[in-house]
């Protein structure tokens, strides 16, 4: 049987899973404008999203309905000149770069979005998704409001700008609108006056607070701190809003669940974060290193070399070689200058896309039998690729493990991942999907790993289990999704 003709596996499909977004925003209390912070923020961010990107600004001592916005299609160092930057005038600001978990990929689509209404203008930059969005949507279309995207984010956007109208503060107006909204999200929210923080009560999504000199920073996480020069001052907790004003930082914890309630997504440490960030306490290459070691104990297997599959199943990689005392070396080279943007060839030439990216070292596994880290396997399209590339370049076996359990059940959480029957471990047992990958082994981190991996942190699971820290929803927030 041809292994890269998966039976029942969409070929027509990116197998690779999607990074979310990155938020990020800045108030600068001495006046200074933002936009050039903000655009090095993004560029540390750009791994969680490649195919928009915007930035917001305004000024606290100036007219309260003024804000300048840039946004568009593409990479950061693309989409913005110095010109664009020098015309973004302002000490507060917010940026966003997204890849589209819901809603189609778009300028219109692209964040930051701002409104201008009564009490002058709301920006928002939203990292995550909403289960419930159709719902809030459709009850304020029915209530006359007209809707420039397909996002959730807009809808999260208008609540809080509702709620305002009757709110006595920002903040509150936030604080209102999260009792409505339910899914994972970070918001950074700018308001003529404040930079707002929230993250929702689970905990799905990552941001930290940072400082320097006299300026304030929300991110994603903390390597866009180090990039700019800012101190990490303490992660934002899941359900708490903070408040930048010029009187300081404060916090409004009423929303928060009890710790044993929370559920990070698991795979910011496996897959999405840089490895060089750390969230919630816990290092993501760490994490990824104590992955490759639980698998050197779970899934040993005799060989000559381990191998990661950038970037991601590389400390993984590391760590099984450490665990085992095989020795670690690197198999493929990656195109460090291929986005998400690059023109995809056609169905009849699919075997480039992979190979696009990734090249293999011929010297460096000819001849040998090569373990192969990788973080996940969705479709099995990409595995099944990168394994023949590796017995073609002379490898004489090829032993996958898989740093995360087998994804069963679809993410409505911000994870872009597909429907079940798009699961290659979906109905499979991991024997079958070794033989339809081509490999000669496959072992898979083990469930119970997940936790001691972050040191204990609370996880969401229910790609793994189908187990959801809330209740899925009833109508599809997925019909939409970018595949």
């Amino acid at each position: 049987m041809d292994n890269l003709q998966l039976n029942g596996i969409n070929q027509n499909v990116d197998d690779d899973l999607h990074e979310e977004c990155g938020v990020f925003g800045i108030y600068d209390l001495d006046g200074n404008d933002v936009a050039s912070t903000i655009y090095y923020g993004l560029f540390a961010l750009q791994h969680r999203g490649q195919e928009s990107c915007g930035i917001a600004v305004s000024d606290t001592n100036g007219p309260k309905g003024k804000a300048a916005l840039s946004k568009g299609m593409g990479l950061v160092n693309e989409v913005f000149t110095i010109d664009d930057l020098e015309k973004l005038k302002g000490n507060i600001g917010i940026g966003h770069t997204r890849y589209s978990t819901a809603g189609s990929s778009t300028r219109e689509n692209a964040q930051p979005l701002v409104l201008n209404y009564v009490k002058g203008t709301l920006g928002l930059a939203h990292n995550g998704n909403l289960i419930n969005a159709p719902e809030l949507r459709r009850e304020l279309e029915y209530t006359g409001a007209i809707f420039q995207t397909t996002i959730d984010s807009e809808v999260i956007a208008y609540h809080i700008a509702r709620e305002r109208i009757n709110s006595g503060t920002a903040e509150k107006a936030v604080r209102n609108a999260m009792k409505k909204i339910k899914g994972a999200y970070s918001l950074i929210v700018m308001s003529p006056r404040k930079l707002i923080g929230a993250r929702d009560p689970f905990g799905f999504k990552p941001l930290c607070i940072g400082k320097r000199d006299n300026a304030y920073i929300l991110a994603s996480e903390t390597c866009a701190l180090d990039t700019i020069g800012a101190t990490y001052v303490r992660d934002v907790e899941p359900g708490e809003i903070v408040t930048i004003t010029e009187n300081g930082i404060e916090s409004d914890t009423s929303l928060c669940l009890p710790k044993s309630q929370e559920a990070r997504c698991i795979f910011e440490y496996i897959y999405f974060a840089r490895p060089d960030s750390i969230i919630d306490g816990v290092s993501v290459y760490h994490s990824r290193i104590m992955a490759g070691k639980y698998l050197a104990m779970d899934s040993p297997v005799d060989a000559d070399l381990v191998v990661g599959v950038p970037e991601s199943g590389n400390a993984a990689a590391l760590g099984y070689s450490l665990q085992s005392g095989i020795p670690y070396g690197t198999a493929f080279v990656k195109n460090s200058y291929v986005g998400r943007t690059f023109i995809k060839p056609k169905q009849s030439n699919r075997e480039s896309s992979v190979k696009v990216k990734l090249n293999v070292l011929k010297e460096a596994v000819n001849g040998k039998r090569v373990i192969m880290i990788d973080d996940s396997i969705v479709r099995g399209t990409t595995s099944g690729r990168i394994v023949s590339m590796l017995r073609e370049a002379g490898a004489t076996e090829v032993h996958v493990r898989i740093s995360s359990p087998p994804f069963l059940y679809e993410c409505y959480f911000g994870t872009d991942i597909p429907s079940r029957d798009q699961l290659i471990a979906h109905n499979r047992t991991v024997e079958e999907i070794c033989e339809m990958i081509g490999a000669d082994s496959l072992g898979y981190l083990k469930l119970e790993r997940l936790s001691e991996m972050v040191n204990g942190l609370p996880i969401c699971t229910g790609c793994f289990t189908g187990k959801y820290p809330l209740e899925p929803p009833t109508e599809d927030i997925r019909g939409e999704f970018d595949k």
